[in-house]
């Protein structure tokens, strides 16, 4: 039997005790979650992200959006009397990848889906200053000019559903018309205005 001051004094044996004892404990809290209704099975009324918002979502990480903004709201009274219901795991199970966060240098924005009309934020992004003065958020004027490329948008709906998404051969086949050369802004707005919307309609 190893005795704990043996294990103390050196230290490859620490290290493969403390990955032992991290893995025993991953494996327990984790591996449990994969096979969890709660955690695999889509909240009644849960549907994919249109071609559009599927743009959109795109879009916001490419232009670093998940950086400053969590999509997940935790289950304490501050949070759910600012935001709104907290995050269940059913609404996540057709992203990828998540985009819950950590950091919220602006607000979550979990349940901002019907919140702001588009309009307000076509103006809040174009500059934020103009309907939040104190804000601190870069602006994205380009996302007015650019245009959407649907090229590449069936491809991604395919790879989604090969890891469950459920997109039908139709939603496939319509995805390029649907975005090819509308306005980066309508994209992503519309991505924004489906954010949390299944669960505050419940």
């Amino acid at each position: 039997m190893i005795k704990h001051d043996n294990i103390e004094r050196s230290l490859p044996l620490m290290v493969v005790m403390i990955v032992i004892a991290l893995s025993w404990g991953g494996m327990v809290e984790i591996v449990p979650l994969f096979f969890h209704e709660d955690t695999t099975e889509a909240v009644e009324g849960l549907e994919p992200y249109t071609a559009l918002q599927l743009e959109g979502r795109d879009i916001y990480i490419r232009e670093g959006c998940h950086v400053c903004h969590t999509q997940m709201v935790r289950p304490f009274r501050a949070e759910t009397e600012r935001y709104g219901p907290y995050s269940v795991s059913g609404e996540s199970v057709y992203e990828h990848p998540f985009l819950w966060g950590s950091k919220r240098t602006g607000p979550d924005l979990a349940r901002v889906g019907g919140r702001y009309s588009d309009e307000w934020h076509r103006a809040h992004l174009y500059n934020p200053r103009d309907v939040v003065p104190e804000s601190i958020m870069p602006s994205y004027p380009w996302l007015f000019e650019d245009k959407v490329d649907g090229r590449l948008t069936p491809k991604k709906m395919e790879a989604l559903r090969i890891v469950g998404v459920p997109y039908t051969d139709e939603d496939i086949e319509g995805a390029k018309d649907a975005v090819d050369g509308k306005p980066e802004i309508e994209a992503l707005v519309a991505y924004l205005q489906h954010l949390g919307t299944v669960i505050t309609k419940r």
